[in-house]
């Protein structure tokens, strides 16, 4: 009986960096919402016997919004894009980016690419005087496309 094998050990996400211009903007304990969809168009026809067929057609591309989570620190970096888009400066918002997800030595273990995001949403943590609780500080990204470059 042959023994089983495997190409790797599946990833494991241990944290995740936002980069413009290959530096730093920030380090983010969670990130979801990264991918596409295709939306579909469903087309009845008849077919040559007169049953009814529904074809189904790839319509619009759709990027996924992507939302990262982190606790709060003193780096005003994620605010300072944000100004951007809330003084309408579009030109200057809309960046390329980088997501790179570090395993557990913090060594790139995979990366997307996003063409011409910018932050759509930035909130900052829920505060309470008696928690304990790390303040988590949020931010959406918004793009106009992505792959996966490693």
């Amino acid at each position: 009986m042959a023994k089983a094998t495997r190409e790797s050990d599946p990833l494991v996400g241990w944290q995740f960096v936002l980069e413009i211009n290959k530096l730093p903007v920030g380090y983010f304990s969670e990130c979801s919402g990264i991918g596409s969809e295709t939306e579909i168009i469903e087309h009845k026809t008849l077919d040559k016997n007169g049953v009814e067929v529904v074809q189904k057609i790839p319509g619009r591309l759709k990027w996924g919004d992507v939302t990262l989570k982190r606790g709060i620190t003193n780096s005003l970096a994620v605010y300072q894009w944000r100004t951007l888009v809330e003084l309408g400066k579009m030109k200057e918002a809309r960046l390329n980016c980088t997501i790179k997800m570090k395993d557990r030595d913090y060594s790139d273990a995979a990366e997307w690419t996003f063409d011409n995001a910018w932050p759509q949403k930035v909130s900052g943590p829920d505060l309470k005087s008696d928690s304990t609780d790390i303040g988590i500080e949020e931010m959406v990204l918004v793009h106009e496309g992505m792959r996966r470059t490693k």
